[in-house]
């Protein structure tokens, strides 16, 4: 016979607890991760429960329908109260669903340029690479001549940042926002932007929320914004001086408070690296 407080089943009929959790990982994604690592602990432990229940010889002048249902009852009891405590299966969970999501997109918190999605640098194919350095070098240059910013730069930032242009932000409508760089809309900011869900550190820990980032009208607007982000900004000189040193700059960049990932610089010095500017 079921067992009538069988939790799985509740837990799969409860839509009200489902859409609640829902609506929590758009907001909080980590705390819902804790949510619903807690809930499949309490499946488990009752399935276990309810296994060795099964387990167990069933005849007897003790056993009815009603002796079933305070058992599952006691069940339910115990199950909600190892919950509560918990048993580690949540924690391990949470830990290894962090770490996978950490790894997948590879991004850092950015002071005045906030993280979009990044890929690592053999993601791609060379000849995706190179075809989205070949289309995005005449911005570049063009930025550069004006800023004094080195194009290198500018196109390994882009690439780490975009995913090579596999990942570009995007609106709300499915439009390109032109966004290479991942430029938060903030520092006055009064032009157009887009939302979306990216990943920021905190004391070395990974959240993920959804925040405004800065749409252009195209990747020249965009290419000359982070220009002058770098080039007239103070806390950027030291990426300047560097002259063409690649780990140099991605260095510096780490330093002047760029990103908070321990290994943002050198991701991006060997996506530095990767780029190749064909004469």
């Amino acid at each position: 016979m079921a067992n009538p407080l069988d939790i799985s089943a509740k837990l799969a009929l409860d839509t009200q607890s489902l859409e609640q959790l829902r609506a929590q990982a758009k907001h909080s994604p980590d705390q819902a991760l804790k949510a619903a690592a807690q809930q499949f602990e309490s499946v488990f432990l009752n399935m276990m429960l309810k296994s060795m229940r099964e387990a167990t010889p069933q005849e007897g002048m003790f056993d009815s329908e009603q002796t079933r249902m305070f058992t599952g009852m006691l069940d339910q009891q115990l199950v909600q109260s190892m919950s509560s405590r918990g048993v580690g299966l949540a924690d391990i969970m949470v830990k290894q669903l962090r770490g996978q999501l950490t790894e997948a997109v590879n991004s850092g918190q950015r002071i005045g340029a906030q993280p979009s999605i990044s890929a690592l640098p053999s993601a791609y194919s060379e000849n995706a690479q190179q075809g989205f350095v070949d289309r995005m070098l005449p911005f570049a240059v063009q930025a550069s001549q004006a800023s004094g910013v080195p194009p290198q730069l500018m196109l390994g930032q882009a690439a780490l940042e975009s995913g090579w242009g596999k990942r570009e932000i995007r609106m709300a409508d499915g439009s390109n926002s032109f966004n290479l760089f991942g430029i938060k809309a903030s520092g006055g900011w009064d032009g157009k932007v887009a939302e979306v869900m990216t990943t920021e550190y905190k004391n070395g820990i990974a959240h993920k929320q959804i925040e405004k980032f800065r749409a252009y009208s195209s990747y020249t607007e965009a290419f000359q914004d982070y220009a002058s982000l770098i080039g007239n900004n103070p806390r950027y000189a030291g990426v300047l001086q560097q002259g063409g040193d690649v780990a140099g700059m991605a260095q510096a960049m780490q330093n002047a408070g760029y990103a908070t990932d321990p290994d943002y610089a050198d991701k991006l010095a060997r996506v530095m690296g990767m780029v190749k500017i064909q004469a």
